[in-house]
């Protein structure tokens, strides 16, 4: 592109991709650090220490910690399963419904 501000990298304010985590893993292998990292991914250096401390695993018997891609894209599917507004009318649906009806 032409613009001087484009980026096709991470943008602020944007969730970590499965890619993301695994360039992760990748980088922490070859050892490389956070900072590093996170210049490559194009994201806040804190934002790849909160991942890796997300997403690691115990190997060994607890002799060894180790960051997984796939056990932080578990921990971030599991916190967006709660991060969702419930609504109460579907909840209650049926009740309002038999209210409705009889009434």
């Amino acid at each position: 592109m032409d613009y001087p501000n484009y980026n096709t990298e991470h943008q602020k304010g944007k969730h970590l991709t499965y890619d993301n985590r695994m360039t992760i893993q990748i980088r922490l292998k070859d050892g490389r650090t956070p900072y590093r990292i996170a210049k490559e991914i194009g994201c806040a250096c804190n934002t790849v220490r909160n991942e890796i401390k997300r997403g690691q695993v115990t190997l060994y018997r607890g002799k060894v910690i180790r960051f997984k891609a796939s056990a932080g894209q578990a921990a971030y599917d599991k916190h967006r399963l709660n991060s969702r507004n419930c609504y109460s009318r579907l909840a209650k649906g049926n009740f309002i419904d038999y209210v409705v009806e009889h009434f």
